[in-house]
């Protein structure tokens, strides 16, 4: 049974807010990992093959998704699920369309011009979990962003099944974001490939995309060489309810998270004892009722709570401290309180916006910060998939005014080739 803390002290929050930050470096992983990299550098695709049979069971010729294949996917899926695709498709295209941004210039005197310039990166890899599961929605959310950045290329990469295939919901929504290449390979190997590329799989700019803790460990240990969007670790809720809310929708908005995970957190914080009560009664009517009721149990047990707080301040207080991946404000008036929230990956006003509603359909993004890094990270976006350039301009004259500044300012840094740099251009100018 989830666990009710009534009025938390100090300490009772420091020990909550600890658990839930990113865990330390795992060292088997962590060797695990760095063999595998290690492995896939040195002998590329050989390599890539030989765990691809070794780790996900399959023997594979080719790791090439082909068009044939695809073509295939797209005659087997459901009609009716293929034009839900569609929808969410389109919501996250108009969501993200948004956030595109232009460079700019401006002219700060006479002779000068300066300015940024925005280019999308060149080729980005998407992981997407894969294997006994399929997550078309990680394809949509990683890949649109790219494709509205203007990336001349967007790799998947995805762990096949035993028979070698990928399902045809992930192919279906790599077609519709615009994948431009396919690959099965899964786990570390993949991100190694697309770290250090092989025969078939050429090496890219940004490797994004969640994954388990061997896939979150190898993009940490390849971060520098190629960019990663952010190290993931298990998904949270934090709800935030002022009494009014119905205690089996809250109990099934916990649920939404708790049964991705037994290390996944779920967590009420409310101005009601009643309420809260109410609610850990239906948390179990409606475990019972689940077919991951064994993980959902667990992760409740573990890493969840409800706790009970004087006023709706102090609940934003906590919240802001957590900094949870996804929050949901249930509350009569959610945008009185949106201000004050200032640390969450995303956030959901009232009580008709469940979490689920933004991991497929709403259109802002699922991939999220999460271990309390909402705090200085972002939700995956257009941005994670452009870089920026900054120029310069000066006209001779204007030049030549600035010039015994630079210089003064390099020779108290001790640079005088710096200062020389500059100089030699006004002693010319008067020769």
């Amino acid at each position: 049974m989830i666990p009710v803390i009534s009025y938390p002290d100090a300490a009772t929050l420091d020990a909550l807010f600890s658990a839930s930050r990113l865990s330390p470096e795992n060292r088997a992983i962590s060797d695990s990992v760095s063999r595998i990299l290690g492995d896939i550098r040195q002998s590329g695709e050989e390599a890539l093959l030989s765990y691809t049979e070794q780790l996900d069971g399959v023997r594979l010729s080719r790791l090439e998704v082909t068009e044939e294949e695809i073509n295939s996917a797209l005659d087997q899926i459901d009609s009716d699920f293929l034009q839900v695709l569609k929808t969410s498709a389109a919501q996250i295209r108009s969501f993200h369309s948004h956030q595109k941004r232009n460079g700019f210039s401006f002219s700060p005197g006479k002779g000068i011009l300066l300015g940024q310039m925005v280019t999308p990166l060149d080729r980005v890899g998407i992981y997407v979990p894969g294997g006994t599961a399929a997550y078309p929605s990680t394809v949509l959310m990683n890949a649109i962003p790219a494709k509205i950045a203007g990336c001349r290329e967007i790799f998947m990469a995805t762990p096949p099944s035993p028979n070698g295939q990928i399902s045809p919901e992930i192919l279906a929504a790599a077609r519709l974001a615009g994948v431009t290449r396919i690959f099965k390979a899964g786990g570390a190997q993949a991100i190694g490939a697309f770290a250090y590329g092989t025969a078939s799989i050429p090496a890219v700019d940004k490797i994004t995309g969640p994954g388990n803790a061997y896939v979150a460990e190898a993009k940490r240990q390849v971060f520098g060489l190629v960019a990663i969007d952010m190290i993931a670790g298990p998904s949270e809720i934090l709800i935030i309810s002022d009494g009014h809310s119905s205690p089996r929708h809250l109990a099934a908005d916990l649920l939404s998270q708790a049964e991705h995970d037994k290390m996944a957190r779920a967590v009420l914080i409310t101005t009601s004892s009643q309420l809260a009560l109410q609610v850990q009664q239906s948390l179990e009517e409606q475990l019972l009722c689940l077919p991951r009721q064994e993980i959902a149990r667990a992760s409740l047990k573990q890493r969840g709570c409800i706790l009970v707080v004087n006023d709706l301040p102090a609940a934003i207080q906590i919240a802001n401290q957590m900094a949870p991946e996804h929050l949901e404000l249930c509350v009569d008036s959610p945008f009185d309180h949106l201000p004050d929230i200032r640390h969450a990956g995303s956030i959901f006003l009232g009580c008709h916006c469940p979490e689920a509603l933004g991991d497929y359909l709403a259109g802002p993004n699922h991939t999220l910060p999460t271990g309390g890094t909402a705090r200085f990270f972002s939700p995956l976006s257009v941005d994670d998939f452009v870089k920026t350039s900054q120029y310069t301009y000066y006209t001779r004259e204007a030049f030549l005014q600035a010039a015994p500044s630079v210089a003064a300012f390099a020779r108290k840094e001790g640079l005088e080739a710096h200062g020389r740099s500059a100089l030699i251009r006004k002693e010319e100018a008067y020769e």
